[in-house]
């Protein structure tokens, strides 16, 4: 079973598809809550390329590295990934309004089913949130 979040971002594809796959961007947005941040990221946007993000706790109680392996990219629609032994998928479709923007991942067996739902979810909304305040 796999865990899908969407949101519908009112911005141009290229504009959506820059700030999720670039590291400038993504240090900007990838955090669930207020009390995170990613402090670094790299990207190696090609098929074997890899990626990382490192997202701590502001008070720096807590951190740890989000990375994998690009498996497949077709730009401006569809990313896929392996990270650890778990798979995701970041989908992007134009619509008349903005862009659908689908993630897709396997859960893991620490957190429930709801927490990982949420957490992907509010990083979503903050990636939404900041690419909308570019208009």
């Amino acid at each position: 079973m796999r865990i899908i979040v969407e949101s519908k971002i009112g911005a141009p594809l290229d504009q959506v598809w820059q700030a999720y796959t670039t590291p400038h961007d993504i240090v900007q947005w990838n955090a669930a809550s207020d009390d995170w941040h990613t402090t670094r990221a790299h990207v190696n946007l090609v098929v074997g390329g890899e990626f990382s993000s490192r997202m701590e706790a502001k008070d720096g109680s807590v951190g740890f590295d989000f990375a994998g392996v690009y498996t497949n990219i077709i730009p401006q629609q569809l990313l896929e990934y392996r990270f650890g032994e778990r798979t995701a998928s970041v989908e992007f479709h134009q619509t008349d309004d903005g862009v659908l923007v689908k993630v897709a991942f396997d859960p893991e067996d620490t957190f429930s089913l709801e927490q990982q739902q949420g957490g992907w979810q509010a990083i979503l909304n903050n990636f939404k949130r900041y690419v909308e305040s570019f208009e």
